[in-house]
């Protein structure tokens, strides 16, 4: 067994944040690093620039300016998918497959608009019907064997301490009840298993965003957790450890959502 490594984080713009993504690898020597809201097109994404960092495998899928997602890998893929997702071509889930059959998942769901009304604002029905589409994928692909990491910004957060005001949140889009009635059936279709809270227990509140319009997000400290990292239960017993790194939201020139470690053991 070898102790594998996967990050995931939404770096909001690949380019601008280059040297926090240095500083990341640096310190904490990802293998498999997830990134969400790259905010690029396929050909102008910084290959080169990982691959000086030390990874072998760079597989892109963006767009001009807005989502798009990257997985950076130092182990090779066997197989690498591009998914589109409510007949659009949204840079929104990327599939790779690392050599022991462990398919890694990195999404970036739609975060869905302001008002959490799907006949009045067209961002959030899109929304619920993309969750909605991979649900059904993800049920009709059921099986236990199944070795499967979800990953990514996933733009809900599901539980009462995901948040810093449950109450406050609940009419407010990523925190309603019909969101996370969506993403529970989600977790249902192949009964993932939640990594960060398996760490980190419901009792105690725990973010991964925070706001660029706080003046001191860390004094403020109204976050939510957006960022998740499930498992199939076939790897279940693989997950060694998990950290959200909460301080690089203070990093120099910050993405507003932070780092998530994973570290699994596995037959690569």
């Amino acid at each position: 067994m070898t102790n594998v490594r996967i990050a995931t984080w939404n770096i909001n713009s690949v380019r601008l944040r280059m040297p926090i993504v240095e500083q990341f690898v640096a310190e904490h020597d990802p293998d498999v690093l997830c990134l969400q809201e790259i905010k690029v097109d396929d050909d102008k994404f910084p290959y080169e620039a990982f691959r000086e960092l030390g990874f072998r495998q760079v597989e892109a899928f963006g767009q001009k300016s807005y989502h798009g997602v990257a997985t950076i890998s130092k182990l090779p893929f066997q197989s690498v998918e591009r998914m589109h997702w409510c007949g659009k071509e949204d840079s929104r889930h990327l599939v790779t497959t690392l050599e022991d059959d462990t398919e890694i998942h990195n999404f970036y769901v739609p975060a869905g608009g302001d008002e959490p009304d799907p006949a009045i604002n067209e961002k959030f029905a899109h929304k619920l019907q993309f969750l909605e589409e991979v649900t059904s994928w993800y049920a009709e692909r059921r099986d236990d064997a199944n070795r499967m990491v979800v990953v990514g910004d996933l733009n809900i957060a599901p539980h009462e301490n995901d948040v810093w005001s449950h109450k406050k949140l609940l009419k407010v889009v990523s925190h309603t009840p019909v969101e996370v009635e969506a993403m529970a059936r989600w977790i249902e279709s192949h009964d993932f298993h939640d990594v960060v809270r398996q760490f980190v227990p419901d009792t105690e509140k725990l973010y991964s965003w925070w706001s660029y319009r706080a003046r001191d997000w860390d004094a403020a400290d109204k976050g939510r957790r957006l960022d998740h990292v499930w498992v199939t239960q076939a790897l279940r017993d693989t997950v060694k450890s998990m950290e959200v790194l909460r301080p690089a939201r203070g990093w120099l020139k910050p993405s507003d959502h932070v780092p998530i470690i994973a570290d699994f053991d596995l037959p690569v």
